[in-house]
């Protein structure tokens, strides 16, 4: 098998169907599978999705939802191929992109993972598909929303062209076309990471691990992603910043003075606990 797409699905039937049809509307010059991870949602979007698509589709059904990391490694573990795609089951592939990054891989064997553009549902781009690594320094002043010029914490990478193909640190979870050998070399997601970061984790260690990422913006896909302004449920908020703790104990606190991380620790405390009492204000997703 040459690709094997893996989507966790979590009560989604409608928008996990949608993205299934956008991969089945093409041909491609390789062979592939699509494996679904059911994350055990409690409603009937499992049952929907094999009756629609059959033996179209592989199903794994999860006894229980330990996040969206272990979901993917359910997958992970029974696939045979030589790259796997992880995709968001709130996402759209558009002509084209699969065949062109898969092309792109086979001519560079030193690229452990490949992302594509990912455009928001108003067409902008969702900058998440194109970042440095998080550090002390520019999570400050992304985190503060303060206004900074400088290149070196240029997070979102916003002076780069959005069309273009060149190597960065990190792609979103939402589509990351990774090569199975980087895969095995590294290790599968982090499940201590519930939901966000294992992202980053996982670009993280493939590139400590001396693999390219790289960032193909020749083509897209588009990620009905939720807007910011609408209220989030608590929990989402507190894994976020969750996430960040994880990521930063696990990469940078061994760097950094024990002050320093004290300091660090208790930002994040402080503006998880901001965002949950400021999200009781914002009005409620109908």
């Amino acid at each position: 098998m040459d690709l094997s797409i893996v989507i966790v699905n979590y009560q989604t039937f409608e928008l996990t169907r949608d993205t299934i049809n956008s991969i089945l509307s093409y041909s491609y010059p390789f062979s592939y599978e699509i494996v679904v991870v059911d994350n055990a949602s409690n409603d009937d979007s499992l049952k929907q999705l094999q009756e629609y698509f059959d033996d179209r589709v592989k199903f794994i059904a999860s006894k229980e939802n330990n996040g969206f990391a272990s979901g993917n490694n359910q997958a992970l573990r029974q696939v045979n191929s030589d790259y796997v795609l992880l995709l968001n089951s709130d996402t759209v592939v558009w002509e084209n992109t699969l065949e062109s990054i898969f092309n792109y891989m086979e001519k560079h064997d030193d690229v452990g993972a490949c992302g594509c553009r990912v455009l928001l549902e108003n067409g902008n781009l969702d900058k998440a598909c194109k970042r440095t690594f998080p550090n002390v320094k520019n999570s400050f002043f992304r985190l503060f929303h303060i206004p900074n010029n400088s290149s070196d914490d240029n997070y979102n990478l916003t002076s780069l062209p959005d069309d273009e193909v060149y190597e960065i640190d990190c792609l979103t979870g939402a589509f990351m076309f990774i090569r199975q050998k980087a895969l095995n070399e590294v290790g599968l997601l982090d499940e201590t990471f519930f939901m966000y970061g294992e992202d980053i984790d996982l670009c993280y260690r493939i590139k400590k691990a001396g693999w390219k990422i790289v960032y193909y913006g020749k083509n897209s896909i588009t990620h009905f992603k939720g807007a910011s302004s609408k209220k989030q449920k608590n929990k989402l908020i507190y894994e976020f910043y969750h996430a960040m703790y994880i990521y930063y104990k696990k990469h940078h606190a061994n760097e950094n003075s024990f002050v320093l991380n004290i300091v660090v620790y208790f930002g994040m405390a402080v503006l998880c606990i901001l965002k949950l009492f400021l999200n009781l204000f914002k009005k409620r997703v109908k």
